[in-house]
């Protein structure tokens, strides 16, 4: 199975993430944030991955450690649980609608981290969250995980449309990318011969 654990505590976060690319779409989330729970719940279920994650984050200075952090932790998760990576499809891309918002993620599962990130958030907040913890997110996540994600944003005007059609699509992508592809199983999907 293709799964991993990662604990990270640091003087500002309590981390734990358990992580299965080949689940249901399971999850149980507690991160202490409302929003990034809830994004991170619908990103389990759309990308079919069983996820536990638990926060115990310095909330009451705000929501960035927490937010950053656990996209430290859930990229390393992924790149655990990805291992040498022989046999997946490496790379894939979705167009998700959420509502008026219409959101376009690419992914490359390359080894080389990188976030391109295009998504223009109209509010500074949705709830207590601030939005321009998004992107502090996807860089985090994307770095750590040694995928290139990018994120654009085709059409859109609701903060939580963007945000949610944001994390949504990288899940459909992510989804696709990590799977195995039977009339490869047993290649890196590279020329290198490594990923």
């Amino acid at each position: 199975m293709r799964t991993a654990q990662i604990k990270r505590t640091t003087a500002e976060t309590d981390i734990f993430i358990k992580l299965n690319l080949d689940g249901r779409g399971e999850s149980k989330i507690a991160t202490g944030c409302g929003f990034l729970d809830h994004m991170l719940t619908l990103f389990a279920r759309h990308g079919r991955f069983d996820l536990k994650v638990t926060c115990k984050g310095d909330t009451h200075v705000d929501y960035h450690h927490t937010a950053e952090d656990i996209g430290i932790c859930l990229g390393k998760a992924f790149a655990q649980a990805l291992g040498d990576k022989k046999g997946i499809r490496r790379y894939a891309d979705t167009v998700l609608p959420m509502d008026e918002a219409l959101i376009l993620s690419a992914v490359d599962i390359s080894g080389r981290g990188g976030c391109y990130y295009a998504l223009e958030i109209p509010t500074a907040k949705v709830g207590d969250y601030d939005t321009e913890l998004d992107q502090e997110f996807w860089i985090a996540f994307a770095q750590n995980a040694g995928i290139t994600l990018h994120l654009r944003q085709l059409a859109g005007r609701n903060s939580h449309h963007i945000l949610e059609g944001g994390f949504k699509s990288a899940a459909r992508s992510l989804c696709t990318a990590v799977a195995i592809d039977p009339a490869f199983a047993d290649e890196i999907p590279s020329t290198k011969g490594m990923l």
